[in-house]
C-alpha cells in the first residue's frame, strides 16, 4: 500500500509560515533543522543549506506531514521551468480541522486571505484559505470524509 508521508511547502519567510501552519491551523513543530547539504542531486536547486520544519499532530503521525522549506535562496529558479521541479508548485493542501474555529483564528490574525467556504453534505462546512505563500489550503471538519461525494 502506498501512503502519502508529507507534502512540502517552499517559503519565503519560515516565520510568517510559521504563524500561518503552527498558530493559525495549530499543527505541532515535530521537527525544526537545519541541514548543511547541497541538495541539487535531489531537488535540482543549487543550495548551501536547508531549513526544515515538519508540521503534523503529534498524537497522530501517521495523519499526515505539512514540510515547510526555506532552501535560502529568493528565487528557486531563474524564470525558466527546470525539469523534476513544479513550475507551479503545490496546488492546495487539505486538513480536517474546527473550520469554525480556524477561520475565527486565522481571520484574527490576518490571515487566510479571500475565503471560499460551501457546506458539506454531514451538515459541516468546507473553506478554502491562501498560506502566506499562496498556497490554497482547503479545510474540511473532522470525521470521515469519502474521497467521491457520490460514495
Amino acid at each position: 500500500m502506498t501512503t502519502l508521508h508529507h507534502a512540502g511547502v517552499c517559503v519565503r519567510d519560515m516565520d510568517e509560515s510559521l504563524r500561518f501552519y503552527r498558530d493559525g491551523l495549530q499543527l505541532t513543530v515535530l521537527a525544526d533543522k537545519v541541514l548543511a547539504a547541497n541538495l541539487e542531486s535531489l531537488l535540482g536547486v543549487r543550495i548551501e543549506s536547508v531549513r526544515t520544519v515538519f508540521l503534523g499532530d503529534a498524537e497522530h503521525p501517521d495523519s499526515g506531514i505539512i514540510e515547510l522549506l526555506d532552501l535560502g535562496v529568493a528565487e528557486v529558479t531563474d524564470g525558466r521551468p527546470q525539469a523534476g521541479l513544479p513550475a507551479r508548485g503545490v496546488f492546495l493542501l487539505s486538513l480536517q480541522v474546527d473550520v469554525p474555529a480556524v477561520l475565527n483564528r486565522l481571520g484574527n490574525m490576518g490571515f487566510g486571505g479571500r475565503v471560499r467556504s460551501m457546506p458539506t453534505p454531514g451538515g459541516g462546512l468546507a473553506a478554502t484559505v491562501t498560506d502566506p505563500d499562496g498556497v490554497m489550503v482547503e479545510l474540511l471538519p473532522r470525521g470521515k470524509l469519502s474521497v467521491m461525494a457520490s460514495q
